[in-house]
């Protein structure tokens, strides 16, 4: 039996599906039984691939043009949130801000090597998991990925000219440009519409939900991050802030950033298990009640009565109180129009902006500015 051989979390995947559908991570057996029944409906004509999932793990795609196998031109591209959440919904930065050296080589080798095996001419991508500088593809697409566009114009290099003059048979040489000669960083942040589909739970995983992006650019990466996310909907933060951290690694995450919340001001509600965390570690916080505990002050009645403007709410655990309370938390959070983040590095790191600017310090270019 597999998962007993690599111990779960394993990811189930149908074969021959687009954007992660039916695509899942379970826990235990009982939830193993139920995504294999839900993958095998979904594609029944071809297997159902059962993998480990590799936790804590980062993302990073390589986009590039080849011409015969030889790499002409190239972008690095890392994930603000570690693997898990499907590319098309995970917030992009490039160039990479937090990878070692050493992991950029080997995914520059490794992508060396495929184009060169598959004597590829034109544009291909490249998922990759870094973990401790251990690189595993995810897959290689051989067509121009969402991201194209994106690190073309943080880059200022048109990758889709390169590639479509291969295509044709024409000769080009390599730019004089790479990813470490550029002064600015360029952040891709999702758009999402769950205020438009009733009762969605609005979380992220390996099945693709975003319905849109936006690209935008930073002299450096807060800069970059803060003004994707406004774009995409979101507002700094002026009352009180609702926290219900998930598991520890998540909670110990958003320790410095709690404490700069009440730096500037916040006043911070947090439920039961984070209230508890954040108390032992010296961080003021009100405790506040679960949706379906019926006492006050409670989490679905400080939304509903917008006494916070911003919920961080990590996905804990799949026990049936967790998963009702959670998603009762996140989708009130939709329904009255009160920006929510599921992803504890994106939470973070979307409170180190607000810390570091305010919306008026913001500066507003041109592309050919930069």
């Amino acid at each position: 039996d597999f998962t007993e051989q690599v111990g779960f979390p394993v990811l189930i995947r149908p074969s021959y599906v687009l954007s992660g559908a039916a695509m899942n991570v379970v826990s235990n057996k009982k939830e193993l039984e139920h995504f294999l029944q839900l993958a095998t409906e979904v594609s029944k004509q071809y297997p159902v691939v059962v993998s480990k999932f590799i936790t804590g793990a980062k993302e990073l795609e390589m986009d590039a043009v080849a011409d015969h196998g030889k790499i002409i031109v190239y972008a690095i591209s890392e994930h603000v949130e570690f693997a898990g959440v499907h590319s098309g919904d995970a917030t992009m930065m490039f160039p990479p801000q937090k990878v070692y050296v050493e992991t950029v080589r080997r995914i520059k080798r490794i992508s060396h090597q495929i184009a060169e095996e598959l004597h590829i001419s034109g544009p291909f991508n490249i998922q990759y998991l870094a973990k401790d500088n251990d690189i595993k593809v995810i897959e290689c697409n051989l067509r121009a990925s969402r991201s194209f566009p994106f690190v073309s114009k943080v880059l200022k290099t048109n990758f889709i000219d390169y590639a479509v003059r291969i295509m044709l048979g024409e000769k080009v040489e390599k730019p004089g440009k790479s990813l470490y000669d550029i002064d600015h960083i360029g952040v891709k942040a999702p758009q999402f519409s769950f205020s438009r589909l009733s009762m969605a739970d609005p979380v992220l995983g390996v099945d693709m939900v975003s319905t849109g992006e936006v690209g935008c650019i930073g002299d450096d990466y807060y800069e970059a991050i803060l003004k994707s996310l406004l774009s995409v909907g979101f507002h700094i933060p002026e009352k009180n802030i609702l926290l219900s951290t998930g598991p520890l690694r998540s909670k110990t995450e958003l320790l410095i950033s709690a404490k700069l919340l009440i730096e500037k001001g916040h006043k911070l509600f947090a439920t039961k298990g984070t209230h508890d965390f954040y108390e032992k570690n010296g961080i003021a916080t009100t405790r506040v009640y679960w949706p379906d505990e019926k006492q006050q002050p409670n989490a679905y009645d400080l939304i509903k009565n917008k006494e916070v403007d911003l919920v961080i709410n990590i996905p804990k655990n799949l026990t049936t109180e967790e998963l009702s309370n959670d998603y009762t938390i996140r989708r009130a959070a939709v329904d009255f129009n009160v920006q929510l983040i599921t992803n504890a590095r994106l939470a973070s790191a979307f409170i180190y902006a607000i810390s570091r600017y305010r919306l008026e310090d913001l500066p507003v270019k041109s592309w050919e500015e930069y």
